[in-house]
C-alpha cells in the first residue's frame, strides 16, 4: 500500500514548480494523470542536454520529475476538450497548476466552477507571486524569484555579489510547498468532506527558508554581509584548503572548537583573547582563517575529517556532483533508482526522500511518453474507439 493510494490527481503543469510537485503526490502512490497539450506537451519535454532525447519529447529535464505519471493530451481551448475536462473533474481528488493567474477562469475553469461540478475537490495553483497583489500578474521565472526575495541578496562576497543559488531552489521549494500543502488539504477532506482552494507563490515560499538570516534583519535590524562560503552563525565555520582540497568544518559549539585547536596543535588559540569566544572569534575570522588553514595545509583532507568527526566536530569533503550522487550513503539510502524505458533504456532518477515504515513510496514506471495514456483514460469515460479517432481527427486530444 502506498499513503495516496486511490488518488486522482489531475496535473495541468508544465516545466518545473507544478511537475516537482505532483512528482511527489505519484511517488506516494497517487493517480497523476499529466494533461498536456496536443503535439508539444510539457515544455521540459524539450528541454536537456541531449538534443536526441529533447527531439523525442523526452528531455532530461521531463525525465527528472515526471515518473509514475500518465500523460493525456487534450485541448482544453476546444469544447470537446472542456467537456472531457469537466467529466475528468468529476473523478479527481486534486487538480494543481501553475498558470498565470486567471488563465483558469479564461478556460472556464475557475475555483469556483470546479468546486461546483466537484465540491471535494482540492484545487492548487501555484505561480510566481500569487493570484492576489501587485505583482500576481507579472512573469516569473526562477531566477527572477531569486532575485526579487533577497535570496541572491545573501550569496556570494565582496567579489561576487549578488549571486544566484546554482539550481532552480525557487522552483522546486515552491514545489515542495504545495505537496505539503495538497496533503494537509486532502487531511483535512478526509476529516471534513470538504474540498479547498490552495494558493501558492514561489516568492513565498523561498523567503521563509532565509528565517536565521532575516530575522537578523528583521529582529536585530542588522542587514545581511555577503560572506561566501562562511557560515554567519559561527568560527570556524565555513570551507577552508588543505593539501589536496578543501574541507567543510563546523566547529559551532564552544567545544567543538576547543577540540578543534587541539587536533591542529594549536591550543594557545583557547586563551587568545581574538579567539576565546564565539562573537570575538565571527568577528576577527579573518584573522583566524589563514592561522587554521596553515596547519590544515599540512595534511590532505580525509585525514581532517576522519580526525574532525572523531571527535564531535561535524566537517566533510566537498564533493563534485558525480561523487556526491554515487556516494555509499546514497546506495545504502537508495536515493536514486533506476527504471526502464523502453526507448532509452535505465533511467536514474531520484526516489521519493522520505522513508516511510508503512507506506513507502518508489518508483513503478517510467515518465510517461507524451499522449501514452489518452486512450486509456477516456476508454474509462466511456469514450468509444470511433469517438477517440473523431477527437484526434479535430485535434481535441
Amino acid at each position: 500500500m502506498k499513503i495516496l493510494e486511490n488518488v486522482r490527481v489531475l496535473d495541468l503543469t508544465n516545466v518545473l514548480s507544478g511537475p516537482f510537485c505532483t512528482l511527489h503526490l505519484a511517488l506516494m502512490g497517487a493517480e497523476v494523470i499529466k494533461i498536456e497539450v496536443p503535439g508539444n506537451g510539457d515544455l521540459a519535454r524539450k528541454l536537456g542536454n541531449t538534443p536526441s532525447l529533447n527531439q523525442q519529447l523526452m528531455g532530461t529535464s521531463f525525465l527528472a520529475q515526471n515518473a509514475n505519471k500518465k500523460s493525456l493530451t487534450l485541448n482544453l481551448k476546444t469544447e470537446e476538450g472542456k467537456e472531457i475536462f469537466r467529466k475528468l473533474l468529476k473523478t479527481a481528488d486534486v487538480v494543481v497548476e501553475n498558470f498565470r493567474p486567471g488563465v483558469m477562469k479564461r478556460l472556464g475553469f475557475s475555483w469556483e466552477e470546479m468546486s461546483k461540478i466537484n465540491p471535494q475537490l482540492v484545487y492548487c495553483a501555484i505561480s510566481g507571486f500569487g493570484q492576489t497583489g501587485p505583482d500576481a500578474f507579472k512573469p516569473a521565472y526562477d531566477q527572477i524569484i531569486q532575485g526579487l526575495s533577497g535570496e541572491m541578496d545573501v550569496n556570494g562576497d565582496e567579489r561576487l555579489h549578488p549571486l544566484r543559488a546554482g539550481f532552480p531552489v525557487c522552483d522546486t521549494v515552491g514545489g515542495l510547498n504545495a505537496a505539503f500543502a495538497v496533503m494537509a488539504a486532502l487531511y483535512h477532506k478526509e476529516k471534513t468532506g470538504e474540498g479547498q482552494a490552495i494558493d501558492i507563490a514561489l516568492l513565498d515560499s523561498i523567503m521563509p527558508l532565509m528565517g536565521w538570516v532575516a530575522a537578523n534583519l528583521l529582529i536585530g535590524g542588522k542587514s545581511p554581509i555577503p560572506m561566501g562560503n562562511d557560515n554567519f552563525t559561527a568560527a570556524p565555520s565555513g570551507v577552508f584548503k588543505t593539501k589536496d582540497g578543501f574541507i567543510n568544518i563546523a566547529a559551532n559549539k564552544q567545544e567543538q572548537w576547543e577540540a578543534l585547536v587541539d587536533i591542529i596543535e594549536l591550543p594557545e588559540l583557547k586563551t587568545d583573547p581574538r579567539f576565546q569566544e564565539r562573537d570575538t572569534r565571527k568577528a576577527n575570522r579573518k584573522e583566524l582563517t589563514p592561522i587554521l588553514e596553515e596547519k590544515l595545509a599540512k595534511n590532505i583532507t580525509e585525514f581532517w575529517v576522519d580526525a574532525f568527526n572523531a571527535k564531535g566536530i561535524p566537517s566533510g569533503d566537498i564533493l563534485n556532483l558525480e561523487k556526491a550522487l554515487s556516494s555509499e550513503q546514497i546506495k545504502h539510502r537508495e536515493t536514486i533508482t533506476s527504471i526502464n524505458e523502453k526507448e532509452i533504456g535505465d533511467l536514474k532518477l531520484f526516489n521519493l526522500s522520505a522513508k516511510f515504515s508503512k507506506t513507502p513510496g518508489s518508483i513503478d514506471s517510467p515518465p510517461p511518453r507524451l499522449s501514452a495514456n489518452t486512450d486509456e483514460i477516456l476508454g474509462q469515460l466511456g469514450y468509444s474507439v470511433d469517438e477517440l479517432n473523431s477527437l484526434k481527427e479535430n485535434k481535441v486530444i
